[in-house]
């Protein structure tokens, strides 16, 4: 392998490796998004490691003699993809469309509809390099022109897309074609997580000659199925379609069904009969993490269940830019009433692991281990009387209609009686509460995992040029310090001062931010017995792939690009 070909951190990956200071997975994934495509076994021997399966071979899925899929999902109103809001929305619509890469369920990030990418030394120059070959279902060739146009629609603000603020290290006009295969992007600053932005469930790529503003009307994607009917609120039929890519690449069929239809339930109860009773197959994964849904069905031997470890999490916020939470002392002491593993074992039955009120989760490669903050009442009622309020509180909490999550207000409501706080639940069902989560004065926002720390924190914790909160910041929370010890982890290579940048960031958070996390979510993938389906994805999404990651030479590990660029 010449060192010409590999990035400069890749030897003190090595290092680092070989002296036990990371591990093998942090190598893994730091190399494949420095550009490491595809890990052979010999440099795996190499560089001292042994050949080792992603897991996801295992469960690939297949038919089992059915030609149908059915579905249990929520079928909500889509017009814009880059502008959906749920993975819930993006499982059937990445059936159709799909994603430059693909991250798997152990981190690491791979080619897509790309064949492999390069990075620049100063992380500011990614090169982008196209499958060719690809067509949409329409017969249009896949090309650089529709990458282009998909990522300026990702950061037009009137697409009001999340990819935007993810992604607000890259201008609109620093997205460049290089020729019909090939794109290059000039970021304004050094990021290394590009590749697994790339697959943000509202980063699917769209057909430049035919789509207008509404997929609907025009549903042109390069994926293994096309639209036949969608009715909001109701049902998806998606059909098998003809000349897929990836047909014929492997021995795994990819389109294993000839029809998938989405059905719209919005009763929880209503899921669990569906499946007891097979009216449907699978239980959607964004959704199936009612916990209500894993205590009826986990004993049922018609069913299979996966289970996950997640970032998935329910974020107690607050909002900073409103009265009482402008003072830190009273965010402090809200989060001091937090009885963790009360309200881990009253609304989730402890499937999760404590949290610390930063959202960066032990899953997460950065994560710094910091000790979980005690229940301290008698702490709480101190700081509420410093910052005026000596006979306690009167606040109100927005709680959506998911049970877990009105388990968890009614337990946080009574631990925090003892540090002065009266909280009244304002209940509504979960379309009310979604319809103004970034405006609740104080509530409990269910989050989808990120497959990086930094992810979550650069959506939801930070601010604008003009230093005003971005859009999907809810708490409206935003602190100089934090943003800039932000933007160095974002453009940190060496994982140990990565970490160490963290270390602080998370201690910012807990300290003086603007949520509580009590604990982080396991999930669950559940659907009936004979039915093979990819591993379970950390965040909840849906691969209906008979082989997510498109080169067979993967199989065994990861993707790989190496770089000349300097």
């Amino acid at each position: 392998m010449p060192n010409s070909k590999i990035h400069s951190y890749i030897p003190e990956l090595k290092r680092l490796y070989r002296s036990r200071r990371i591990t093998r997975r942090e190598f893994l994934r730091y190399a494949s998004l420095l550009g490491v495509s595809f890990i052979s076994t010999p440099i795996l021997h190499a560089f001292g490691m042994k050949a080792q399966s992603t897991g996801m071979e295992d469960n690939r899925i297949s038919a089992s003699g059915s030609q149908n899929l059915t579905v249990a999902t929520n079928v909500a109103s889509v017009s814009h993809p880059a502008a959906i809001n749920s993975v819930a929305q993006s499982n059937w619509l990445r059936q159709v469309a799909e994603y430059l890469t693909y991250t798997d369920g152990n981190g690491q990030t791979h080619p897509y509809l790309l064949q492999s990418w390069q990075v620049s030394q100063n992380l500011l120059t990614w090169t982008l390099n196209l499958r060719q070959g690809i067509q949409f279902n329409n017969g249009d060739d896949f090309t650089a022109d529709d990458v282009v146009f998909s990522m300026q629609q990702w950061l037009d603000e009137s697409v009001g897309s999340s990819m935007r603020y993810l992604m607000d290290y890259l201008s609109p006009t620093n997205i460049q074609k290089i020729n019909t295969y090939t794109v290059q992007l000039h970021l304004d600053r050094a990021e290394i997580a590009v590749p697994e932005h790339l697959f943000h469930y509202p980063a699917l790529i769209l057909n430049h000659r035919t789509f207008e503003g509404d997929f609907i009307s025009a549903p042109h994607g390069t994926g293994p199925y096309s639209l036949q009917e969608f009715v909001a609120t109701d049902h998806v039929t998606l059909v098998s379609r003809n000349n897929y890519w990836q047909d014929g690449q492997t021995e795994t069929q990819v389109t294993s069904f000839d029809q998938v239809t989405f059905d719209h339930i919005e009763d929880v109860a209503d899921w669990i009969t569906a499946i007891k009773v097979g009216t449907v197959d699978l239980l959607d994964p964004s959704g199936s993490t009612d916990l209500s849904v894993y205590q009826d069905l986990y004993d049922d031997s018609n069913l299979q269940i996966i289970e996950i470890p997640t970032a998935n999490v329910y974020v107690l916020r607050m909002r900073a830019d409103q009265a009482p939470w402008t003072d830190n002392r009273v965010r402090t002491a809200l989060k001091l009433c937090q009885d963790r593993s009360r309200i881990l074992n009253a609304s989730y039955e402890g499937q999760g692991q404590l949290g610390h009120d930063c959202h960066v989760a032990p899953v997460h490669p950065e994560y710094c281990t910091k000790a979980v903050p005690d229940y301290n009442p008698t702490q709480a009622a101190s700081l509420l009387a410093d910052a005026g309020y000596p006979s306690g509180l009167n606040v109100e909490l927005a709680v959506g209609g998911w049970p877990e999550v009105v388990d968890y207000a009614l337990t946080l409501k009574a631990d925090a009686a003892a540090g002065g706080f009266d909280i009244t639940l304002n209940t509504m069902t979960t379309n009310e509460y979604w319809s103004q989560w970034t405006e609740w004065n104080l509530g409990i926002t269910p989050w989808s995992a990120r497959p990086l720390g930094t992810m979550a924190l650069n959506l939801a914790y930070e601010q604008d040029d003009q230093g005003d909160p971005v859009v999907w910041n809810e708490s409206r929370w935003v602190d100089n310090e934090f943003s800039n010890l932000l933007q160095q982890a974002n453009g940190t290579l060496d994982i140990e001062q990565r970490r160490t940048l963290f270390c602080q960031l998370e201690q910012i958070q807990m300290d003086r931010g603007s949520i509580g996390i009590a604990f982080w979510r396991n999930v669950w993938v559940i659907c009936r017995k004979g039915l093979q389906i990819p591993g379970g994805h950390p965040s909840g999404y849906l691969l209906l792939n008979g082989n997510p990651t498109p080169n067979d030479n993967y199989k065994m590990f990861l993707p790989l690009v190496m770089s000349n660029n300097q």
